[in-house]
């Protein structure tokens, strides 16, 4: 047996064994690199453990909701009806819920069969495969019940929630801790002196100069951390992969050569670092610029030479972009000596700030719906490709049904029935999670359609029909047989849709219906600022629209460039491009 057959029978993990320098070497780079931004990557953690909470909080409601209106609707009828209707309409969507969460469940964090475990045989029930799987479903949504159970109804929720609050206190702590980004390491903002110098500025250097170092100081933490990703990539491949040869070899090293696909990836990074570290690459401090200006104040240097406070709010009005003479331009100071690298807003409030921030809204509300879009579109794809028949033509029926009508409409239509009726969803995030449940509800049609044909292609491959014979169950089959090969091409299709979900998102703000102040976005201050265009403060429609058009384009051409690179032979006017340059079929 050579070398490269005997690497190929050991695991991962018997490889790094034999050979665990190069592995150290990474994870202590990766440590270092972790400790230098720990403070944030746990206040990172923190706000996705926050949203996870907010929706699994959210889902133990659904069950009553459903009950109070079926009782009321059956209470018209007759009263004992509408308290039996209400207990079944209970009883049903919560069995729904926790089936559901077993699917999601299982795949996650049950790698071995419970009911097995238990003793269950699922020819108890029937010699079919998917019977197999239901059982153990079911076991997994039977568990899921009785713990849901114990922590409403006895004080194991209590300590449960005790537990979370702790650790909660305990990451907090952390996440207030030192880190390279904090503005208070590199501190831009200070007032002059009256010697001609700065006080309370990093090194009593200029705001400019301190802020500028700020951003070089992020930009070139997050390009080492990209660098670190692609040694650890290179170090797999060099010392602890099986294969001497993959197709993501020849992937990789077409996405190289492709410029176009590199300006894009080159945006994107830049797009992302500035939404991910927006508070400390922000020129001013958001929480006292932008959404409490009258609860901060600040010092400055008076005329008479005298160093005076004064809060944020009452500075802006004085620092207002409104034309005229009245305008705080590019790279310029306010009259409180505040730094304002893109000037400011209509309201005086520092606009690269606000841009920073917008950009964090954006990717928010892209991530989350295009999410939810593949993923859909993605189980949907392995469902109907596998099974075929009726399940695929009625995914076909409902795909087209959403398709047939424009994406932009469909959405401004659905945005505007929330917020008219006063929904909890419009509320949260200033409407941001409702705009990405739309746009994950509109877009799967689009991107199942996009990858039916390679999906239906792989279902009739051998590798797939030796599985079935070795009587693997079909959801096994799907995520290990079929899914790596249909993941590249939803990859394309995504990154397209990403551009598409922001430009859409700046449209629906642009015109009002969109993300509600005071959470900052890009398409509201176009249209604050579109009345001054023709003037001084041109800068307050024009930087934003430039970063829309930019931003959008970027994520085309990384899309166009992981198309080339995992298909060489594709042409540049297929249905991905005119599905982004349409807002994704709108």
């Amino acid at each position: 047996m050579s070398s490269n057959e005997s690497d190929t029978v050991l695991t991962l993990r018997e490889r790094i064994a034999a050979n665990p320098r190069p592995a150290l070497i990474w994870v202590a780079g990766l440590a270092l690199l972790i400790l230098l931004e720990l403070g944030r990557i746990v206040g990172w953690i923190l706000a996705a453990g926050g949203a996870v909470r907010m929706v699994l909080g959210a889902v133990p409601s659904v069950p009553w909701w459903v009950a109070d209106n079926v009782a009321d609707g059956l209470s018209s009828v007759s009263g004992g009806l509408g308290q039996i209707g209400g207990a079944v309409g209970f009883s049903v969507t919560a069995a729904l819920v926790l089936i559901a969460a077993a699917f999601l469940v299982k795949p996650l964090f049950v790698p071995f069969s419970v009911s097995k475990k238990i003793g269950l045989d699922a020819r108890r029930v029937g010699p079919d495969a998917l019977s197999e799987n239901l059982l153990e479903r079911l076991v997994i949504a039977a568990g899921l019940g009785v713990g849901a159970a114990l922590v409403l109804v006895t004080p194991l929720g209590g300590a449960l929630e005790a537990a979370v609050a702790s650790l909660t206190n305990a990451l907090e702590w952390v996440a207030n801790g030192w880190t390279l980004s904090d503005r208070e390491l590199i501190s831009n903002e200070g007032h002059r002196s009256p010697d001609g110098g700065w006080e309370g500025t990093f090194l009593g250097l200029s705001p400019a100069v301190a802020w500028a170092i700020r951003v070089l100081v992020i930009y070139a933490y997050a390009f080492a951390a990209l660098v670190w990703l692609w040694k650890g990539y290179t170090t797999y491949r060099e010392h602890y992969r099986g294969a001497d040869w993959t197709p993501r070899d020849d992937w990789i090293n077409r996405f190289r050569t492709h410029y176009w696909g590199i300006f894009g990836l080159i945006v994107v990074f830049g797009f992302v670092v500035l939404a991910l570290w927006a508070p400390a690459l922000g020129a001013a401090n958001a929480e006292a610029n932008l959404y409490s200006p009258y609860q901060n104040e600040f010092e400055y240097l008076t005329d008479d030479g005298e160093v005076e406070s004064i809060a944020h709010g009452t500075a802006n009005i004085q620092s207002r972009s409104q034309g005229g003479d009245s305008t705080v331009g590019i790279m310029s100071y306010d009259d409180y000596d505040r730094w304002a690298p893109l000037g400011t807003n209509p309201d005086g409030k520092d606009l690269f700030t606000f841009l920073a921030f917008g950009a964090r809204t954006s990717l928010m509300i892209g991530l989350i719906g295009i999410g939810i879009a593949t993923s859909i579109a993605l189980m949907m794809s392995l469902i109907t490709a596998y099974y075929k028949g009726t399940i695929d033509i009625a995914t076909i029926v409902v795909s087209d049904t959403i398709i047939s009508v424009p994406v932009f409409l469909m959405v401004l239509l659905l945005s505007v029935v929330f917020q008219q009726g006063n929904h909890p969803l419009a509320d949260i995030y200033s409407g941001g999670l409702l705009l990405a449940l739309i746009f994950g509800a509109l877009y799967w049609p689009g991107l199942w359609r996009a990858i039916r044909g390679p999906s239906l292609q792989v279902a009739e491959q051998e590798w797939v029909d030796a599985a079935k014979s070795y009587g693997q169950t079909p959801m096994k089959t799907m995520r290990k047989h079929m899914a790596p090969y249909i993941l590249s091409y939803i990859m394309i299709y995504a990154s397209l849709l990403l551009g598409g979900v922001i430009i859409t998102t700046a449209a629906l703000s642009f015109l009002g219906l969109g993300i509600n102040p005071p959470t900052p976005e890009w398409g509201r201050m176009v249209s604050d600022g579109r009345s001054y265009v023709s003037t001084s403060s041109w800068h307050i429609a024009t930087v934003p629209g430039i970063l829309i058009v930019l931003v959008v384009t970027g994520f085309n051409a990384l899309g166009d460039g992981i198309r080339d690179a995992m298909d060489p032979e594709s042409e540049s006017g297929d249905a991905g491009t005119t599905a982004a340059a349409t807002g994704g079929g709108g």
